[in-house]
């Protein structure tokens, strides 16, 4: 989302979703929507680019993870401090990410490859 209209979108998407908008402490450039997809972490995210809408997977291994997404066909294309981005067949592109949401939570819906 660019930086200049992410703001009015996280306000938008709040009220659509019948949630609230919420700054994330120490990641300024996030907007969390808490509860607006039951079962998913949605966010609007401030950045200098085109707007989109991308999957962060999150991973307590994001180096094995990233590996296996790229071994599945996915391509890495950038990367900030512990992320990776990699665009996935079809074109759209997703972040894997270390474990940002609560511990238990994560442990008990994690699914675990072989």
């Amino acid at each position: 989302m660019p930086v200049d209209e992410a703001a009015r979108a996280a306000a938008f998407w709040a009220a659509a979703l019948g949630g609230e908008a919420r700054p994330v402490p120490g990641e300024e450039q996030f907007t969390s929507l808490p509860r607006a997809v039951p079962g998913l972490v949605t966010s609007v995210q401030a950045v200098d680019d085109a707007p989109r809408y991308h999957l962060d997977i999150e991973s307590d291994d994001v180096a094995a993870e990233t590996d296996r997404l790229l071994a599945l066909g996915a391509v890495e294309v950038g990367g900030w401090l512990e992320c990776r981005t990699l665009r996935v067949p079809g074109g759209h592109l997703v972040c894997v990410i270390p474990v940002h949401s609560d511990p238990d939570e994560f442990a008990g819906a994690a699914h675990v490859w072989p």
